[in-house]
């Protein structure tokens, strides 16, 4: 079958553009993809591909390449020939090491999935990837980030998930929308005794401050989603906002807020009786004006 389809993609020459060859049994990476320079897209997912063939550095015009679930153990160097590649995938194999170099001319890479793997260490080399914006480390062996991690101005997606990563380097240059590093050693060190109780935010206080603040912005995702969570409505309705940040709080910074009675005007709704009259602050009251139903409130 493997055989049947590549005859017909090397019929196509040039023009042929995609080739899947995903579940085949393939051992081996064929050679006679160097007689189709023009390919943009290569499946080779689950086979048992152990090597990648020098031949592959002929395909420079590559965008696409899947080699997920093969028997791969390094990211070898014939790779950094495929200067047009965009998403590179490498999940579930047993690669361990990065061959020197490979990553330098990857400059067009936007997304690289190495989940399910070996990897103890990430190469330096691969923070100054200009245009990488998803970065998939999940179940590797990685024991520390690279302080360089930072140059990639364009990751919005990392992933870090069950590793045995200590410790994490300052993120506060990335312009991330999704970071997942559960399952790290990290997260299992309880806090030491020079940090107070009330300075260690709760996960439901960090994850209300960031509902709440979402809201104020009439994010129109979290707007509609909320109405189908009371509990989750009956927490955040709680929320105060700091009179000196702005930034909306469940118990944090008591001292900065300045509490206002409520409008006589209003009253709680039949339906949803959920908000708590007396904790709402002037400030925050202009939100409730523009979004009155949000928490059961009618004006």
């Amino acid at each position: 079958m493997a055989e049947r389809l590549l005859i017909r993609a090397l019929k196509g020459g040039k023009n042929t553009k995609i080739i899947t060859l995903n579940g085949k049994n393939i051992t081996k990476m064929p050679s006679v993809l160097e007689k189709l320079p023009g390919l943009k897209t290569l499946y080779l997912q689950n086979n048992q591909i152990s090597k990648v063939c020098p031949e592959i550095s002929n395909l420079t015009q590559l965008t696409a390449l899947n080699l997920g679930n093969n028997l791969l153990e390094e990211v070898p160097q014939e790779m950094k020939y495929l200067t047009s590649l965009k998403t590179l995938h490498l999940f579930r194999n047993k690669i361990h090491r990065f061959a020197p170099g490979v990553c330098g001319k990857l400059k067009n890479l936007r997304c690289l999935s190495i989940n399910h793997n070996q990897l103890a260490s990430i190469p330096r080399e691969l923070c100054f990837l200009e245009n990488l914006s998803e970065l998939q480390l999940n179940y590797n062996q990685l024991v520390c980030i690279p302080k360089e991690i930072k140059f990639l101005e364009k990751l919005q997606k990392l992933l870090l998930a069950r590793n045995n990563i200590k410790s994490l380097p300052e993120f506060q240059d990335l312009k991330l929308k999704e970071f997942y590093c559960e399952g790290n050693p990290l997260f299992l060190k309880w806090p030491v005794s020079a940090i107070k109780q009330e300075d260690v935010w709760s996960l439901q206080e960090i994850t209300s401050r960031f509902i709440m603040n979402q809201l104020a912005e009439n994010n129109p995702f979290l707007m509609k989603a909320i109405k189908w969570y009371p509990q989750v409505r009956s927490i955040i309705s709680q929320g105060r906002k700091c009179a000196i940040c702005g930034k909306f709080f469940l118990t944090i910074w008591l001292e900065c807020v300045e509490f206002f009675p409520p409008s006589k005007n209003w009253k709680i709704s039949r339906n949803l009786q959920l908000v708590p009259l007396q904790i709402l602050i002037c400030s925050y009251k202009c939100f409730y004006q523009r979004n009155p139903n949000i928490f059961g409130i009618a004006q």
